[in-house]
């Protein structure tokens, strides 16, 4: 081949490695940064400064932005995912913790721990539209329904699911759960959602249309993170105390699998072929990559200190 010809093969080749997706990223608390993972090899190919104490983070639905909540300056951090260049810090409550994006990418949720509120804010305009106060005290996680018309809200210091309602900004119902709700994922049909109480060592089923608790089941200790198969048939559960990651069937609430992972998993995120689960190990500084078929780690990745959740896009 003619260096001529070559040349534009190499380039394309480069840029195409530059922009490779999906992208896995990931808040480091400890050290004040954003991991960066290719999940084609799973390595890590850069990283971002926050400083401060960064926690929950959210991708705006087509990955042009990240969000992430830093909570010793009580602000959510808008980063451009192409130039990794902040494009705006929002105020938001005191503590701020997990940060979600609605699915239209309308909307931004944000727990704000020492303030027991979710702010509300425009994706378009980068303002607060409601600071809604909740009745659980040290909230965080806020997580939007499948079609948007409802915030689920866990509280540390609590015993009960906060319910919001988005078009009235308020918050209008509270579901029992066990002691410390921590993760909250939804089916994607909408039709149920699954919440970790981190006390009781229990994930509870709730019915989303009449926000009643319709099963629950023990899955080790400490039950922390949840995250959703995009079929909606297996929900993922971190269980911190025994540094593992449990596989329940979502319909018949059984665990099909448990998975050992790093020290003090948290926060997780997986591909959107349902085939890569990535863990957040906080104690180990490192995240776990799980084959969802074959039910076992397949790589660990070192990152920052402290990785405290995981986004993919």
């Amino acid at each position: 081949m003619k260096l001529t010809k070559l040349i534009p093969v190499l380039f394309m080749s480069l840029s195409a490695s530059l922009t490779a997706a999906p992208f896995a990223y990931v808040p480091n608390e400890g050290s004040g940064t954003i991991s960066i993972i290719d999940t084609q090899t799973d390595a890590t190919v850069g990283e971002i400064p926050i400083g401060g104490k960064p926690r929950g983070i959210a991708i705006s639905p087509d990955g042009k932005r990240l969000y992430v909540s830093e909570q010793k300056g009580e602000h959510v951090d808008v980063i451009d995912t192409a130039t990794k260049k902040f494009i705006k810090k929002i105020p938001v409550g005191d503590s701020p913790e997990a940060v979600y994006v609605n699915q239209d990418g309308s909307l931004i949720a944000v727990a704000n721990e020492e303030a027991n509120t979710v702010s509300l804010i425009d994706a378009k305009a980068l303002k607060i539209k409601a600071t809604i106060k909740l009745s659980g005290k040290n909230p965080e996680h806020a997580v939007f329904s499948p079609d948007g018309k409802l915030i689920f809200a866990s509280a540390e210091e609590a015993d009960k699911v906060d319910v919001v309602s988005v078009e009235q900004k308020k918050q209008i119902a509270q579901i029992d759960v066990g002691l410390r709700p921590r993760g909250i994922a939804f089916t994607p049909d909408g039709k149920k959602a699954f919440v970790a109480s981190e006390l009781v060592d229990t994930l509870y089923a709730i019915d989303v249309q009449t926000l009643k608790v319709i099963g629950k089941v023990k899955t080790g200790v400490r039950v922390n993170g949840v995250t959703m198969h995009p079929n909606g048939k297996t929900v993922y559960v971190t269980n911190g105390g025994d540094a593992n990651v449990s596989f329940v069937d979502t319909e018949t609430l059984g665990i099909k699998a448990n998975v050992p992972v790093g020290k003090r998993p948290w926060n997780m995120a997986i591909t959107a072929d349902g085939k890569k689960l990535y863990v957040a190990a906080g104690r180990s500084d490192l995240v776990n990559v799980i084959d969802t078929d074959a039910a076992k780690t397949i790589k660990e990745i070192p990152v920052g200190k402290l990785p405290w959740g995981v986004v993919i896009k």
